[in-house]
């Protein structure tokens, strides 16, 4: 089990699929935890070592304005993890510049926003914190419909590995999670009634099943962790071996 006692963790993008299961793994682990996310409301319950606060991670008032809030109701933050995301599906010829520069908004400069806050805050005060980045497969492994969010998930692994070399001589650590497919509920090769695409990308996953919101929490916790102190810049590949290579070449050499 990993521990995170006595850490105080920032989690954006809290009430996402990803976010939910983030918030509960952190708790579970020791951490107190600030929750960020667009609407009034939390979808995970609030409690001594929970606060929640409404932001628009695109927006560098409302970033600080949450920031500061959370740390005066919480205490001051030692970890974040960047969850937040926007990933719509548009063929580049149909896509307007306010589409293109919304996700890029959301994902790109929410990310930069929220790391630059924490990086002030820790850098003043002598603080070794860890970041963690929730980005994509599809920052390297880009699809159809994606050119926006994966160029914007590319974005936030550079932002990752720069974090990493001018956060380092003050002892912050960042690291990124690139997920594959993650469902609320786990699906299997050879379940009945698969959706198409994901009977496709099942098919092309070695350990057969998708993945679970729980199966990028925990990783992150463990990143935000001392058993992972000598971990900086980094990408995790966390996707069932979905991303390692030419999953569909046949077992044969004969073409």
């Amino acid at each position: 089990m990993t521990d995170l006692g006595n850490r105080t963790v920032l989690v954006t993008g809290c009430n996402g699929r990803i976010g939910r299961a983030l918030v509960r793994a952190l708790l579970d682990a020791g951490a107190r935890v600030g929750g960020a996310d667009l609407g009034e409301t939390a979808r995970v319950p609030e409690g001594d070592d929970f606060r929640y606060t409404s932001c628009d991670v695109s927006d560098q008032d409302g970033v600080e304005a949450a920031v500061t809030g959370l740390e005066d109701s919480l205490g001051r933050f030692d970890g974040l993890v960047n969850s937040h995301g926007h990933y719509p599906n548009l063929p580049l010829t149909k896509m307007t510049v306010e589409e293109w520069d919304r996700v890029f908004a959301i994902n790109a400069r929410g990310s930069m926003l929220t790391t630059r806050a924490m990086m002030l805050r820790w850098i003043e005060r002598g603080t070794a914190g860890s970041i963690v980045n929730i980005s994509s497969c599809a920052a390297t492994s880009p699809r159809t419909g994606g050119s926006h969010y994966s160029g914007s998930k590319a974005a936030v692994n550079s932002l990752t590995a720069v974090t990493a070399i001018e956060g380092g001589p003050h002892g912050i650590r960042a690291n990124a999670i690139q997920p594959g497919l993650v469902l609320d509920e786990v699906q299997h090769k050879g379940d009945e009634g698969l959706h198409p695409y994901f009977a496709l990308q099942l098919d092309l996953t070695p350990l057969g099943r998708t993945g679970a919101p729980d199966d990028i929490a925990h990783a992150a916790a463990f990143l935000l962790s001392d058993a992972s102190a000598w971990t900086t810049g980094a990408v995790i590949d966390i996707s069932g071996g979905s991303h390692a290579g030419r999953t569909q070449m046949p077992e044969t050499s004969e073409m």
